[in-house]
Protein backbone atom coordinates (compact mmCIF):
# COMPACT_ATOMS: atom_id res chain seq x y z
CA UNK A 1 0.00 0.00 0.00
CA UNK A 2 1.25 3.47 -1.16
CA UNK A 3 2.02 5.78 2.32
CA UNK A 4 -0.47 8.65 2.96
CA UNK A 5 1.51 12.18 1.63
CA UNK A 6 0.93 14.98 4.22
CA UNK A 7 -1.13 17.74 3.44
CA UNK A 8 0.08 21.05 5.37
CA UNK A 9 -0.63 24.67 6.59
CA UNK A 10 0.30 27.32 8.44
CA UNK A 11 -1.53 28.79 11.36
CA UNK A 12 -1.72 31.95 11.51
CA UNK A 13 -3.73 35.56 12.59
CA UNK A 14 -3.54 38.78 10.96
CA UNK A 15 -2.19 40.34 13.89
CA UNK A 16 1.25 41.01 15.99
CA UNK A 17 0.35 37.73 17.65
CA UNK A 18 -1.20 34.55 16.73
CA UNK A 19 -2.23 31.68 18.85
CA UNK A 20 1.52 31.44 21.21
CA UNK A 21 1.02 34.18 23.54
CA UNK A 22 3.94 36.26 24.15
CA UNK A 23 5.84 35.42 20.87
CA UNK A 24 5.90 38.80 19.82
CA UNK A 25 8.36 39.34 22.82
CA UNK A 26 10.70 36.46 21.25
CA UNK A 27 14.36 38.19 20.18
CA UNK A 28 13.33 35.95 16.74
CA UNK A 29 9.82 37.51 16.21
CA UNK A 30 9.33 39.85 13.08
CA UNK A 31 12.84 41.12 13.27
CA UNK A 32 12.85 43.21 10.02
CA UNK A 33 8.99 42.77 9.09
CA UNK A 34 6.13 44.74 10.02
CA UNK A 35 2.65 42.65 9.92
CA UNK A 36 0.95 45.44 9.08
CA UNK A 37 2.81 45.77 5.76
CA UNK A 38 2.35 43.84 2.94
CA UNK A 39 6.07 42.61 2.78
CA UNK A 40 5.86 40.47 5.46
CA UNK A 41 2.72 38.84 4.20
CA UNK A 42 4.43 38.21 0.45
CA UNK A 43 7.57 36.41 2.86
CA UNK A 44 5.58 34.14 4.60
CA UNK A 45 3.78 33.26 1.94
CA UNK A 46 6.72 33.05 -0.46
CA UNK A 47 7.94 30.72 2.04
CA UNK A 48 5.11 28.28 2.71
CA UNK A 49 4.85 28.14 -0.81
CA UNK A 50 8.60 26.84 -1.25
CA UNK A 51 7.40 24.21 1.16
CA UNK A 52 4.71 23.43 -1.07
CA UNK A 53 2.50 23.77 1.59
CA UNK A 54 -1.78 23.90 0.46
CA UNK A 55 -2.42 27.08 2.12
CA UNK A 56 -1.88 29.90 4.64
CA UNK A 57 -5.07 29.56 7.28
CA UNK A 58 -6.14 32.81 9.00
CA UNK A 59 -7.78 32.49 11.96
CA UNK A 60 -9.82 35.06 13.45
CA UNK A 61 -11.25 36.81 16.34
CA UNK A 62 -14.06 39.69 15.78
CA UNK A 63 -12.62 41.59 19.14
CA UNK A 64 -10.41 41.30 22.16
CA UNK A 65 -11.42 38.70 24.88
CA UNK A 66 -13.41 40.35 27.43
CA UNK A 67 -13.91 37.74 29.66
CA UNK A 68 -11.66 37.51 31.88
CA UNK A 69 -12.84 39.83 34.83
CA UNK A 70 -15.07 41.01 32.51
CA UNK A 71 -12.65 43.23 31.17
CA UNK A 72 -10.48 43.48 28.25
CA UNK A 73 -7.73 44.99 30.13
CA UNK A 74 -5.57 41.65 30.11
CA UNK A 75 -5.54 41.27 26.61
CA UNK A 76 -4.94 44.42 25.64
CA UNK A 77 -2.25 44.81 28.04
CA UNK A 78 -0.01 41.40 26.89
CA UNK A 79 -0.95 41.55 23.28
CA UNK A 80 -3.62 38.23 23.50
CA UNK A 81 -4.17 37.91 19.58
CA UNK A 82 -4.50 42.30 19.83
CA UNK A 83 -4.21 43.59 17.84
CA UNK A 84 -5.58 41.79 15.38
CA UNK A 85 -6.65 42.71 11.14
CA UNK A 86 -9.08 41.73 9.62
CA UNK A 87 -8.25 38.26 7.76
CA UNK A 88 -9.75 38.83 3.97
CA UNK A 89 -7.67 41.48 3.82
CA UNK A 90 -4.34 40.16 3.20
CA UNK A 91 -5.72 37.03 0.63
CA UNK A 92 -5.27 39.28 -2.37
CA UNK A 93 -1.71 39.88 -1.28
CA UNK A 94 -0.85 35.88 -0.48
CA UNK A 95 -2.22 34.91 -4.01
CA UNK A 96 -0.41 37.53 -5.48
CA UNK A 97 2.69 36.70 -4.02
CA UNK A 98 2.72 33.07 -4.79
CA UNK A 99 0.88 30.59 -8.06
CA UNK A 100 -0.12 27.83 -6.03
CA UNK A 101 -0.26 28.46 -2.14
CA UNK A 102 -3.59 28.34 -1.16
CA UNK A 103 -5.60 30.84 1.80
CA UNK A 104 -7.74 29.74 4.28
CA UNK A 105 -9.83 32.82 5.66
CA UNK A 106 -11.68 32.45 9.02
CA UNK A 107 -15.00 34.37 8.07
CA UNK A 108 -17.86 34.60 11.08
CA UNK A 109 -21.54 34.00 10.07
CA UNK A 110 -22.53 35.65 13.10
CA UNK A 111 -22.97 39.71 11.83
CA UNK A 112 -22.98 38.90 7.81
CA UNK A 113 -25.86 38.30 5.55
CA UNK A 114 -25.20 35.34 3.41
CA UNK A 115 -25.64 37.58 0.08
CA UNK A 116 -22.60 39.81 0.66
CA UNK A 117 -20.40 36.82 2.39
CA UNK A 118 -21.26 35.00 -0.75
CA UNK A 119 -19.91 37.73 -2.95
CA UNK A 120 -16.96 38.54 -0.83
CA UNK A 121 -16.10 34.53 -1.07
CA UNK A 122 -16.65 34.52 -4.68
CA UNK A 123 -14.76 37.99 -5.79
CA UNK A 124 -11.98 36.68 -3.58
CA UNK A 125 -12.01 33.24 -5.60
CA UNK A 126 -11.79 34.82 -8.64
CA UNK A 127 -8.64 37.29 -7.68
CA UNK A 128 -6.85 34.20 -6.31
CA UNK A 129 -7.27 32.19 -9.49
CA UNK A 130 -9.01 29.50 -7.53
CA UNK A 131 -7.17 28.95 -4.45
CA UNK A 132 -9.77 30.22 -1.51
CA UNK A 133 -11.26 28.54 1.62
CA UNK A 134 -13.65 29.68 3.99
CA UNK A 135 -13.31 28.27 7.45
CA UNK A 136 -17.04 28.92 8.83
CA UNK A 137 -17.88 29.84 11.98
CA UNK A 138 -20.36 31.13 13.78
CA UNK A 139 -18.75 33.55 16.91
CA UNK A 140 -18.60 32.05 19.90
CA UNK A 141 -17.05 34.53 22.21
CA UNK A 142 -18.81 36.87 24.57
CA UNK A 143 -16.20 39.53 23.81
CA UNK A 144 -17.72 39.51 19.84
CA UNK A 145 -21.17 39.85 20.74
CA UNK A 146 -20.72 42.68 23.18
CA UNK A 147 -18.71 44.70 20.65
CA UNK A 148 -21.81 44.16 18.08
CA UNK A 149 -24.56 45.15 20.58
CA UNK A 150 -26.23 41.86 20.05
CA UNK A 151 -27.36 39.27 22.46
CA UNK A 152 -25.32 35.94 22.51
CA UNK A 153 -27.83 33.41 21.16
CA UNK A 154 -27.56 29.65 22.68
CA UNK A 155 -25.12 26.70 20.82
CA UNK A 156 -28.12 25.07 19.20
CA UNK A 157 -29.86 27.97 18.02
CA UNK A 158 -26.57 28.94 16.06
CA UNK A 159 -26.42 26.09 14.24
CA UNK A 160 -29.87 25.92 13.33
CA UNK A 161 -29.17 29.51 11.81
CA UNK A 162 -26.48 28.05 10.50
CA UNK A 163 -27.60 25.35 8.53
CA UNK A 164 -30.54 27.73 6.70
CA UNK A 165 -27.31 30.44 6.14
CA UNK A 166 -25.20 27.78 4.27
CA UNK A 167 -28.00 27.33 2.19
CA UNK A 168 -28.72 30.26 0.70
CA UNK A 169 -24.90 30.81 0.41
CA UNK A 170 -24.76 26.89 -2.10
CA UNK A 171 -28.25 28.49 -3.71
CA UNK A 172 -26.46 31.89 -4.87
CA UNK A 173 -23.08 29.81 -5.55
CA UNK A 174 -25.07 27.60 -8.24
CA UNK A 175 -27.36 30.05 -9.63
CA UNK A 176 -25.24 30.88 -12.55
CA UNK A 177 -25.68 28.36 -15.45
CA UNK A 178 -22.36 27.52 -16.73
CA UNK A 179 -23.29 29.04 -20.18
CA UNK A 180 -25.12 31.88 -19.39
CA UNK A 181 -22.58 34.31 -20.01
CA UNK A 182 -22.41 35.18 -23.69
CA UNK A 183 -20.49 38.11 -24.47
CA UNK A 184 -21.69 38.60 -27.40
CA UNK A 185 -20.12 42.15 -28.32
CA UNK A 186 -22.61 42.60 -31.80
CA UNK A 187 -25.69 41.84 -30.13
CA UNK A 188 -24.92 43.79 -26.34
CA UNK A 189 -25.92 40.61 -24.95
CA UNK A 190 -23.25 39.85 -22.11
CA UNK A 191 -25.52 37.25 -20.12
CA UNK A 192 -28.51 35.75 -20.59
CA UNK A 193 -30.89 36.48 -18.02
CA UNK A 194 -32.81 33.23 -18.18
CA UNK A 195 -29.15 31.33 -16.96
CA UNK A 196 -28.76 33.70 -14.08
CA UNK A 197 -31.41 32.50 -12.00
CA UNK A 198 -32.86 34.95 -9.07
CA UNK A 199 -32.48 33.26 -5.75
CA UNK A 200 -35.45 33.73 -3.33
CA UNK A 201 -35.39 32.81 -0.11
CA UNK A 202 -37.78 32.99 3.03
CA UNK A 203 -36.96 31.05 5.86
CA UNK A 204 -36.46 31.81 9.57
CA UNK A 205 -33.48 33.97 9.67
CA UNK A 206 -32.90 35.42 6.52
CA UNK A 207 -34.84 36.76 3.27
CA UNK A 208 -33.34 37.42 0.30
CA UNK A 209 -34.15 38.28 -3.44
CA UNK A 210 -31.81 38.70 -5.73
CA UNK A 211 -28.99 37.38 -8.06
CA UNK A 212 -25.47 36.20 -7.29
CA UNK A 213 -23.74 39.67 -8.22
CA UNK A 214 -20.53 37.57 -9.06
CA UNK A 215 -20.39 34.84 -12.08
CA UNK A 216 -18.98 31.52 -11.31
CA UNK A 217 -15.43 31.85 -9.89
CA UNK A 218 -12.66 29.33 -10.72
CA UNK A 219 -13.99 26.50 -7.81
CA UNK A 220 -17.30 27.32 -8.13
CA UNK A 221 -17.29 27.83 -4.39
CA UNK A 222 -14.75 28.18 -1.88
CA UNK A 223 -13.30 25.07 -0.33
CA UNK A 224 -15.19 24.41 2.52
CA UNK A 225 -13.67 24.13 6.11
CA UNK A 226 -14.55 23.54 9.52
CA UNK A 227 -13.50 23.12 13.17
CA UNK A 228 -16.58 21.74 14.65
CA UNK A 229 -15.64 18.99 18.08
CA UNK A 230 -19.01 19.20 19.95
CA UNK A 231 -21.70 16.92 18.81
CA UNK A 232 -23.50 19.25 16.64
CA UNK A 233 -20.02 21.05 15.18
CA UNK A 234 -18.95 17.16 13.92
CA UNK A 235 -22.51 16.60 12.45
CA UNK A 236 -22.02 19.81 10.55
CA UNK A 237 -18.53 19.73 9.77
CA UNK A 238 -19.42 15.99 8.24
CA UNK A 239 -22.45 17.26 6.51
CA UNK A 240 -20.69 20.25 4.82
CA UNK A 241 -16.91 20.33 5.10
CA UNK A 242 -14.23 18.60 2.83
CA UNK A 243 -11.78 19.49 5.25
CA UNK A 244 -11.95 19.91 9.05
CA UNK A 245 -9.39 21.39 11.64
CA UNK A 246 -9.06 19.66 15.18
CA UNK A 247 -6.76 19.61 18.12
CA UNK A 248 -6.48 16.56 19.27
CA UNK A 249 -3.67 16.08 22.26
CA UNK A 250 -3.13 12.60 21.69
CA UNK A 251 -2.93 9.42 19.42
CA UNK A 252 -5.74 7.76 21.09
CA UNK A 253 -7.68 11.06 20.90
CA UNK A 254 -7.32 11.80 16.81
CA UNK A 255 -7.81 7.88 16.23
CA UNK A 256 -11.38 8.55 18.34
CA UNK A 257 -12.28 11.77 16.24
CA UNK A 258 -10.93 10.04 12.86
CA UNK A 259 -13.14 7.18 13.66
CA UNK A 260 -16.15 8.73 14.63
CA UNK A 261 -15.73 11.75 11.82
CA UNK A 262 -15.65 9.04 8.92
CA UNK A 263 -19.01 7.02 10.65
CA UNK A 264 -20.69 10.02 10.69
CA UNK A 265 -19.76 10.69 7.12
CA UNK A 266 -21.05 7.67 5.83
CA UNK A 267 -23.96 6.62 8.24
CA UNK A 268 -25.26 10.24 8.54
CA UNK A 269 -24.81 12.28 5.45
CA UNK A 270 -24.19 9.45 2.53
CA UNK A 271 -20.44 10.65 1.81
CA UNK A 272 -17.58 8.25 1.27
CA UNK A 273 -15.14 7.43 4.37
CA UNK A 274 -11.85 9.29 3.76
CA UNK A 275 -13.39 12.14 1.78
CA UNK A 276 -12.90 14.80 4.12
CA UNK A 277 -9.14 15.55 4.95
CA UNK A 278 -9.01 15.63 8.68
CA UNK A 279 -6.24 18.15 9.13
CA UNK A 280 -4.42 17.87 13.32
CA UNK A 281 -2.90 20.86 14.76
CA UNK A 282 0.62 20.32 15.86
CA UNK A 283 3.20 22.74 16.96
CA UNK A 284 7.02 22.04 16.13
CA UNK A 285 9.73 23.21 17.47
CA UNK A 286 12.94 21.78 15.32
CA UNK A 287 16.74 21.66 15.45
CA UNK A 288 19.80 20.27 14.24
CA UNK A 289 19.92 18.68 17.59
CA UNK A 290 17.23 17.87 20.39
CA UNK A 291 19.53 19.92 23.01
CA UNK A 292 19.33 22.97 20.67
CA UNK A 293 15.66 22.21 19.67
CA UNK A 294 14.89 21.85 24.12
CA UNK A 295 17.06 25.75 24.30
CA UNK A 296 14.27 26.47 21.49
CA UNK A 297 11.12 25.47 23.21
CA UNK A 298 12.37 26.43 26.55
CA UNK A 299 13.16 30.34 25.17
CA UNK A 300 8.92 30.29 24.03
CA UNK A 301 7.73 28.69 26.92
CA UNK A 302 9.55 31.85 28.87
CA UNK A 303 7.81 34.35 26.87
CA UNK A 304 4.25 33.11 28.01
CA UNK A 305 2.75 36.08 30.40
CA UNK A 306 0.47 33.73 32.83
CA UNK A 307 -1.74 36.86 32.96
CA UNK A 308 -2.26 36.86 29.36
CA UNK A 309 -2.53 33.42 29.36
CA UNK A 310 -5.90 33.18 32.02
CA UNK A 311 -7.47 35.93 29.32
CA UNK A 312 -6.67 34.03 26.27
CA UNK A 313 -8.30 30.30 28.15
CA UNK A 314 -11.45 32.72 29.61
CA UNK A 315 -12.03 34.32 26.49
CA UNK A 316 -12.34 30.61 24.59
CA UNK A 317 -13.67 28.94 27.02
CA UNK A 318 -16.28 31.40 27.89
CA UNK A 319 -15.67 31.15 31.80
CA UNK A 320 -14.12 34.26 33.90
CA UNK A 321 -11.17 32.13 35.50
CA UNK A 322 -10.24 35.22 37.65
CA UNK A 323 -12.61 34.02 39.82
CA UNK A 324 -11.19 30.43 40.61
CA UNK A 325 -8.41 28.58 42.63
CA UNK A 326 -5.54 28.29 40.07
CA UNK A 327 -4.79 24.97 42.11
CA UNK A 328 -8.23 23.88 41.16
CA UNK A 329 -8.33 20.68 39.17
CA UNK A 330 -9.66 22.15 35.48
CA UNK A 331 -11.36 18.81 35.21
CA UNK A 332 -13.91 20.01 37.53
CA UNK A 333 -15.33 22.46 35.53
CA UNK A 334 -17.82 22.49 32.63
CA UNK A 335 -17.73 25.69 30.56
CA UNK A 336 -19.86 27.36 27.62
CA UNK A 337 -16.95 27.76 24.99
CA UNK A 338 -14.96 25.61 22.82
CA UNK A 339 -15.82 22.39 23.66
CA UNK A 340 -13.32 20.41 21.46
CA UNK A 341 -10.25 23.20 22.36
CA UNK A 342 -11.04 22.43 26.28
CA UNK A 343 -10.72 18.54 25.69
CA UNK A 344 -7.38 19.30 24.43
CA UNK A 345 -6.55 20.28 28.04
CA UNK A 346 -8.30 17.78 29.31
CA UNK A 347 -6.60 15.06 27.68
CA UNK A 348 -2.86 17.05 27.68
CA UNK A 349 -1.36 14.26 30.39
CA UNK A 350 -3.63 11.49 29.19
CA UNK A 351 -6.44 12.33 31.53
CA UNK A 352 -4.22 12.95 34.43
CA UNK A 353 -5.33 15.95 36.48
CA UNK A 354 -4.83 19.31 35.25
CA UNK A 355 -5.01 22.60 37.33
CA UNK A 356 -6.39 25.90 36.10
CA UNK A 357 -3.32 27.83 36.24
CA UNK A 358 -1.04 24.84 34.46
CA UNK A 359 -3.90 24.63 31.70
CA UNK A 360 -3.82 28.30 31.02
CA UNK A 361 0.00 27.72 30.51
CA UNK A 362 -0.26 24.71 28.44
CA UNK A 363 -3.32 26.72 26.01
CA UNK A 364 -0.80 29.68 25.74
CA UNK A 365 1.59 27.49 24.35
CA UNK A 366 -0.32 26.71 21.67
CA UNK A 367 -4.34 25.61 21.97
CA UNK A 368 -3.38 22.30 23.98
CA UNK A 369 -1.69 21.03 20.30
CA UNK A 370 0.93 17.97 20.26
CA UNK A 371 4.02 19.82 21.28
CA UNK A 372 6.69 18.10 18.83
CA UNK A 373 10.20 18.99 19.82
CA UNK A 374 13.37 18.12 18.03
CA UNK A 375 15.72 16.86 14.94
CA UNK A 376 14.09 17.18 11.83
CA UNK A 377 13.88 13.21 11.87
CA UNK A 378 12.38 13.24 15.37
CA UNK A 379 9.37 15.24 14.11
CA UNK A 380 8.92 13.36 11.02
CA UNK A 381 8.70 10.18 12.97
CA UNK A 382 5.89 11.90 14.95
CA UNK A 383 3.89 13.01 12.06
CA UNK A 384 4.01 9.50 10.80
CA UNK A 385 2.34 7.87 13.73
CA UNK A 386 0.02 10.46 13.49
CA UNK A 387 -1.37 10.01 9.82
CA UNK A 388 -0.57 6.12 9.96
CA UNK A 389 -2.05 5.46 13.71
CA UNK A 390 -4.06 8.52 14.39
CA UNK A 391 -5.32 8.74 10.96
CA UNK A 392 -4.66 12.56 9.55
CA UNK A 393 -4.08 13.42 6.57
CA UNK A 394 -1.95 16.52 7.45
CA UNK A 395 -1.13 19.31 9.54
CA UNK A 396 -2.12 23.11 10.84
CA UNK A 397 1.22 23.86 12.19
CA UNK A 398 0.67 26.57 14.60
CA UNK A 399 3.41 29.69 14.57
CA UNK A 400 5.37 30.77 17.02
CA UNK A 401 7.92 33.08 16.37
CA UNK A 402 7.52 34.38 12.41
CA UNK A 403 8.59 33.63 9.66
CA UNK A 404 11.43 32.31 11.65
CA UNK A 405 9.17 28.82 12.48
CA UNK A 406 7.90 28.40 8.81
CA UNK A 407 11.27 28.90 7.41
CA UNK A 408 12.71 26.17 9.63
CA UNK A 409 9.94 23.72 9.08
CA UNK A 410 10.61 23.78 5.64
CA UNK A 411 14.42 24.03 5.39
CA UNK A 412 14.84 21.15 7.89
CA UNK A 413 11.46 18.97 8.46
CA UNK A 414 10.30 18.84 4.70
CA UNK A 415 13.12 17.79 3.27
CA UNK A 416 12.98 14.74 5.58
CA UNK A 417 9.25 13.97 5.20
CA UNK A 418 10.39 14.01 0.91
CA UNK A 419 12.96 12.02 1.58
CA UNK A 420 10.77 9.12 3.35
CA UNK A 421 8.08 9.39 0.68
CA UNK A 422 5.54 10.93 2.93
CA UNK A 423 5.56 14.86 1.22
CA UNK A 424 4.89 15.93 -2.40
CA UNK A 425 7.74 17.11 -4.48
CA UNK A 426 5.33 19.56 -6.63
CA UNK A 427 2.27 21.14 -6.77
CA UNK A 428 -0.16 18.50 -8.83
CA UNK A 429 -3.27 20.91 -9.18
CA UNK A 430 -4.03 24.73 -10.50
CA UNK A 431 -6.70 25.20 -7.37
CA UNK A 432 -6.56 24.99 -3.77
CA UNK A 433 -9.17 22.26 -3.58
CA UNK A 434 -7.21 20.11 -6.14
CA UNK A 435 -4.19 19.95 -4.38
CA UNK A 436 -5.98 19.81 -0.71
CA UNK A 437 -8.21 16.37 -2.06
CA UNK A 438 -5.43 14.87 -3.66
CA UNK A 439 -4.07 11.94 -1.77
Amino acid sequence: MTAKKAHLLGFVQHGVNSHATGMWRHPKDKVGWNFARPEYWQHMARTMERGLFDAMFIADELAPYNTHADSSDLTVKFAVQCPTHEPSTIAPIITGATKHLGVGVTLSTAFEHPYSMARRLSSLDHLSGGRIAWNIVSSYSKSEWDAYGAEMSDRGHRYERLEEYMDLCYKLWTSWEPDAIIADKESGIYADPEKVHEVIHDGPFFKSRGRHFVAPSPQGQPVLWQAGSSERGRDFAAKHAEAIFAVLPTVARMREYSADLNRRLVERFGRPKGSVKLIFGVQTVVAETREEAQAKYDRIKACIPPEGALAWMSGHFGLDFSKYDLNEHIQDIEVPGIQGLFESILYARDGEPVTIGEAAIIYAQGMGMPVLVGTPQDIADKLEVFMDDGGADGFMLIATYTPGCFEEFVDLVVPELQRRGRYRTEYSGATLRENLLAN
